[in-house]
C-alpha cells in the first residue's frame, strides 16, 4: 500500500511542477532516490509517465488523460469527502461540516451528522460570516494569491467587525493573533463566537498545488467540546482533513 501510495504522489508532483527529474522528486517526497526511480521504472512501464527527448526528466503520460476523463463523477467535493466525513463523525459523536468560501462567507455544502448530536440542525446551504466561524478563520489564515502570486490582505481595514456573541472577535488586531495561531496549530477554533453555546474546530482541505479550497468543520455543544476536550478532537479533525486533501490531490509525503 505504501508503495500505491507513493506512486500517486509522483504523479501529482508531476502534474503540478511537469518535468521533474529523480532527484527533485525524491526531494518533494521526502524518500531516496532509489525508491522514486523504481516507482517511475514502473509508471513508465504502464505509460503513466514518460521520458522526454533528453531522457532524465519525466512527465505525465498520455493515458492519464483517459482516466481522468472517467473520473468526472468525483468531482463533487462532499460526495468526495463524505466517507471520511463519517467516520469522523462516528468517531468523535459531533456534527462535521464541509465547507466553501464565497466572498466575506463561509457555505457549508454537506454535513453528516454525529451520534451524540442533540439537535438535527441543517447547516447545508446557510452562510457564516469569515471572522466568526472556524471555517471562516481557516480561510482568512490561508488566502489564496492573486494571479500575480501575491497574498491579498483579508481583514477588513479601519472598523470593527459585527458582533454576534460576547465572545466575537471584533477588532483587526486580535483577529490577527488568532489567525496567526491558527497558521501555526493547524487549526482554527470558535468558542461560542458566532452562536452561544456552539463550538466548532475546522481544518483545511488542500488541493494538488496546496491552496486550501474548502474547510472540514467540527462543531458541538460547548459543555462538550471544552478546551480540555479540544486537543484530541482536533488530532481526529486534522487526520480527516489530511485524508480529504489525499482524496482532493494533494501530495501526500512519505
Amino acid at each position: 500500500m505504501q508503495s500505491v501510495d507513493r506512486a500517486v504522489s509522483v504523479l501529482q508532483i508531476l502534474a503540478v511542477r511537469g518535468p521533474c527529474g529523480v532527484t527533485e522528486i525524491a526531494g518533494q517526497l521526502g524518500v531516496h532516490k532509489t525508491t522514486v526511480f523504481r516507482l517511475l521504472a514502473t509508471l513508465e512501464a504502464r505509460g503513466l509517465v514518460e521520458q522526454g527527448a533528453g531522457r532524465g526528466r519525466y512527465r505525465i503520460g498520455h493515458p492519464l488523460t483517459e482516466l481522468a476523463a472517467a473520473a468526472t463523477k468525483n468531482t463533487d467535493l462532499f460526495l468526495l469527502s463524505r466517507p471520511v466525513c463519517q467516520e469522523l463523525a462516528q468517531a468523535a459523536g459531533d456534527t462535521v461540516n464541509v465547507s466553501v468560501r464565497e466572498g466575506r462567507d463561509v457555505v457549508t455544502v454537506g454535513q453528516v451528522a454525529g451520534e451524540a448530536s442533540i439537535a438535527s440542525v441543517d447547516w447545508v446551504g446557510r452562510r457564516c460570516p469569515l471572522h466568526a466561524s472556524a471555517a471562516g478563520k481557516v480561510f482568512l489564515a490561508h488566502p489564496a494569491p492573486d494571479r500575480h502570486g501575491r497574498l491579498p490582505s483579508e481583514l477588513p481595514r479601519g472598523k470593527r467587525m459585527e458582533r454576534y456573541t460576547p465572545r466575537t472577535i471584533t477588532r483587526q488586531e486580535h483577529l490577527a493573533k488568532d489567525l496567526a495561531a491558527v497558521r501555526e496549530r493547524g487549526y482554527a477554533v470558535s468558542f461560542e463566537e458566532y452562536e452561544i453555546g456552539l463550538v466548532s474546530l475546522a481544518a483545511p482541505v488542500r488541493a494538488l498545488d496546496d491552496t486550501v479550497v474548502a474547510a472540514v468543520t467540527l462543531a458541538g455543544p460547548a459543555f462538550r467540546i471544552r478546551e480540555d476536550t479540544t486537543p484530541a478532537l482536533a488530532g481526529l479533525l486534522l487526520a480527516a482533513a489530511a485524508r480529504i486533501s489525499w482524496r482532493r490531490g494533494q501530495v501526500k509525503r512519505g
